[in-house]
Protein backbone atom coordinates (compact mmCIF):
# COMPACT_ATOMS: atom_id res chain seq x y z
CA UNK A 1 0.00 0.00 0.00
CA UNK A 2 0.98 3.67 -0.55
CA UNK A 3 1.92 6.08 2.52
CA UNK A 4 -0.96 8.14 3.92
CA UNK A 5 -4.19 7.26 5.25
CA UNK A 6 -3.51 3.17 4.58
CA UNK A 7 -6.13 3.30 2.16
CA UNK A 8 -6.34 4.13 -1.44
CA UNK A 9 -9.49 5.84 -3.25
CA UNK A 10 -13.23 4.84 -2.41
CA UNK A 11 -14.34 1.67 -3.48
CA UNK A 12 -13.22 -2.07 -3.25
CA UNK A 13 -12.12 -1.81 -6.70
CA UNK A 14 -9.20 0.52 -5.96
CA UNK A 15 -8.39 -0.93 -2.13
CA UNK A 16 -5.31 -2.76 -3.92
CA UNK A 17 -2.73 -1.07 -5.79
CA UNK A 18 -2.79 -1.76 -9.89
CA UNK A 19 -0.55 -5.08 -9.60
CA UNK A 20 -2.65 -6.23 -6.93
CA UNK A 21 -5.66 -6.47 -9.17
CA UNK A 22 -5.56 -9.07 -11.69
CA UNK A 23 -5.74 -6.66 -14.49
CA UNK A 24 -3.78 -6.87 -17.49
CA UNK A 25 -3.35 -10.73 -17.71
CA UNK A 26 -3.05 -10.74 -21.44
CA UNK A 27 0.05 -8.78 -21.40
CA UNK A 28 3.54 -9.88 -20.97
CA UNK A 29 4.78 -9.80 -17.58
CA UNK A 30 7.46 -6.96 -18.21
CA UNK A 31 4.75 -4.90 -19.93
CA UNK A 32 2.17 -5.69 -17.50
CA UNK A 33 4.69 -4.41 -14.81
CA UNK A 34 4.74 -1.34 -16.04
CA UNK A 35 1.67 -0.41 -17.26
CA UNK A 36 0.74 -1.10 -13.48
CA UNK A 37 3.38 0.88 -12.35
CA UNK A 38 1.96 3.92 -14.45
CA UNK A 39 -1.19 3.67 -13.36
CA UNK A 40 -0.35 3.58 -9.69
CA UNK A 41 1.52 6.42 -10.52
CA UNK A 42 -1.82 8.32 -12.15
CA UNK A 43 -3.59 7.16 -9.14
CA UNK A 44 -1.24 8.73 -6.22
CA UNK A 45 -0.85 11.66 -8.33
CA UNK A 46 -4.42 12.15 -9.15
CA UNK A 47 -4.70 11.51 -4.77
CA UNK A 48 -2.34 13.77 -3.57
CA UNK A 49 -1.41 16.42 -6.46
CA UNK A 50 -4.81 16.86 -8.29
CA UNK A 51 -6.05 19.06 -5.68
CA UNK A 52 -3.23 21.19 -5.38
CA UNK A 53 -3.78 25.27 -6.00
CA UNK A 54 -1.54 26.85 -8.77
CA UNK A 55 0.73 28.53 -5.61
CA UNK A 56 1.37 25.10 -3.71
CA UNK A 57 1.88 23.08 -7.70
CA UNK A 58 4.73 25.50 -8.07
CA UNK A 59 6.16 26.27 -4.09
CA UNK A 60 9.16 25.31 -3.78
CA UNK A 61 9.76 24.52 0.23
CA UNK A 62 13.54 24.78 1.48
CA UNK A 63 13.94 25.35 -2.13
CA UNK A 64 13.31 21.58 -3.52
CA UNK A 65 11.71 21.36 -6.87
CA UNK A 66 7.92 22.21 -7.25
CA UNK A 67 5.75 19.24 -7.73
CA UNK A 68 4.65 20.92 -11.40
CA UNK A 69 8.14 19.84 -12.18
CA UNK A 70 7.92 16.49 -11.01
CA UNK A 71 5.07 15.51 -12.85
CA UNK A 72 6.41 17.64 -16.17
CA UNK A 73 9.95 15.32 -15.86
CA UNK A 74 7.75 12.22 -15.21
CA UNK A 75 5.69 12.81 -18.69
CA UNK A 76 8.71 13.91 -20.42
CA UNK A 77 10.90 11.54 -20.08
CA UNK A 78 8.67 9.04 -20.70
CA UNK A 79 8.50 10.46 -24.05
CA UNK A 80 11.97 10.71 -24.42
CA UNK A 81 12.63 6.97 -23.05
CA UNK A 82 10.06 5.44 -25.12
CA UNK A 83 11.38 6.94 -27.79
CA UNK A 84 14.94 5.47 -27.52
CA UNK A 85 12.63 1.98 -26.70
CA UNK A 86 11.76 2.16 -30.25
CA UNK A 87 15.00 2.80 -32.33
CA UNK A 88 14.55 6.36 -32.53
CA UNK A 89 16.34 9.61 -31.77
CA UNK A 90 14.52 12.91 -29.84
CA UNK A 91 13.15 15.28 -31.73
CA UNK A 92 14.05 19.23 -31.39
CA UNK A 93 10.36 19.10 -29.65
CA UNK A 94 11.53 16.73 -27.28
CA UNK A 95 14.60 18.81 -26.78
CA UNK A 96 12.96 21.71 -26.21
CA UNK A 97 10.33 20.53 -23.71
CA UNK A 98 13.34 19.12 -21.79
CA UNK A 99 14.41 22.58 -20.98
CA UNK A 100 11.22 24.15 -19.79
CA UNK A 101 10.34 21.41 -17.42
CA UNK A 102 10.68 24.09 -14.53
CA UNK A 103 9.06 26.88 -15.71
CA UNK A 104 5.64 28.59 -14.19
CA UNK A 105 2.12 27.60 -15.37
CA UNK A 106 -1.04 26.17 -13.84
CA UNK A 107 -1.97 23.33 -11.84
CA UNK A 108 -4.43 22.11 -14.15
CA UNK A 109 -2.39 22.80 -16.99
CA UNK A 110 0.44 20.52 -15.58
CA UNK A 111 -2.25 17.93 -14.32
CA UNK A 112 -3.72 17.57 -17.69
CA UNK A 113 0.25 16.93 -19.58
CA UNK A 114 0.94 14.58 -16.71
CA UNK A 115 -2.48 12.55 -17.50
CA UNK A 116 -2.03 13.08 -21.00
CA UNK A 117 1.55 11.81 -21.26
CA UNK A 118 1.07 8.85 -18.80
CA UNK A 119 -1.95 7.86 -20.97
CA UNK A 120 0.29 7.75 -24.30
CA UNK A 121 2.93 6.36 -22.37
CA UNK A 122 0.71 2.53 -21.42
CA UNK A 123 -0.15 2.40 -25.06
CA UNK A 124 3.29 3.12 -26.02
CA UNK A 125 4.23 0.04 -23.57
CA UNK A 126 1.89 -2.29 -24.43
CA UNK A 127 3.08 -1.95 -28.05
CA UNK A 128 6.63 -3.32 -27.15
CA UNK A 129 7.21 -6.54 -28.49
CA UNK A 130 8.48 -8.86 -25.81
CA UNK A 131 10.61 -10.39 -28.40
CA UNK A 132 12.62 -6.88 -28.64
CA UNK A 133 13.32 -6.69 -24.88
CA UNK A 134 16.90 -7.78 -25.70
CA UNK A 135 17.40 -5.65 -27.83
CA UNK A 136 20.22 -2.83 -28.13
CA UNK A 137 19.53 0.63 -27.39
CA UNK A 138 21.57 3.90 -27.01
CA UNK A 139 20.43 6.80 -24.84
CA UNK A 140 21.27 10.62 -25.47
CA UNK A 141 23.95 11.98 -27.74
CA UNK A 142 26.43 9.32 -26.03
CA UNK A 143 24.24 6.68 -26.80
CA UNK A 144 25.31 5.19 -23.58
CA UNK A 145 24.30 1.58 -23.96
CA UNK A 146 21.36 -0.33 -22.79
CA UNK A 147 18.42 -2.50 -23.80
CA UNK A 148 14.75 -2.05 -24.86
CA UNK A 149 13.68 -4.20 -21.36
CA UNK A 150 16.00 -1.61 -19.62
CA UNK A 151 14.22 0.89 -20.83
CA UNK A 152 11.05 0.12 -20.01
CA UNK A 153 12.30 -0.95 -16.57
CA UNK A 154 13.26 2.32 -16.00
CA UNK A 155 10.31 3.72 -17.05
CA UNK A 156 8.97 2.54 -14.11
CA UNK A 157 11.35 2.54 -11.13
CA UNK A 158 11.75 6.55 -12.51
CA UNK A 159 8.20 7.39 -12.54
CA UNK A 160 7.85 5.79 -9.12
CA UNK A 161 11.12 8.04 -7.61
CA UNK A 162 9.37 11.17 -9.11
CA UNK A 163 5.86 10.24 -8.13
CA UNK A 164 7.20 9.84 -4.27
CA UNK A 165 9.21 12.89 -4.18
CA UNK A 166 5.87 14.96 -5.89
CA UNK A 167 3.71 13.53 -3.17
CA UNK A 168 6.21 14.25 -0.51
CA UNK A 169 6.54 17.93 -1.84
CA UNK A 170 2.62 18.04 -2.18
CA UNK A 171 1.83 16.40 1.31
CA UNK A 172 4.58 19.40 2.90
CA UNK A 173 3.02 22.42 1.06
CA UNK A 174 -0.55 21.53 2.37
CA UNK A 175 0.59 20.41 5.60
CA UNK A 176 -0.47 16.77 5.44
CA UNK A 177 2.40 15.63 7.10
CA UNK A 178 2.21 16.10 10.54
CA UNK A 179 3.81 19.07 11.07
CA UNK A 180 2.76 22.89 10.42
CA UNK A 181 2.71 23.93 6.38
CA UNK A 182 6.64 25.01 4.93
CA UNK A 183 4.41 27.05 2.42
CA UNK A 184 1.60 29.15 3.82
Amino acid sequence: MSEGSGARAQGPENALEPWMRGTHAELDPVVRAVVHALELAEEDVSRWCGPLSDAEMFARPGGVAPVAFHLRHIARTLDRLLTYAEGRVLTEAQLAALRTEMDAGSAAEVIAEFRKGLTAAKERVRSVAPESFAEARGIGRKRLPTTVAGLLIHCAEHTARHVGQAVTTAKVVRGDCGGTPVWS
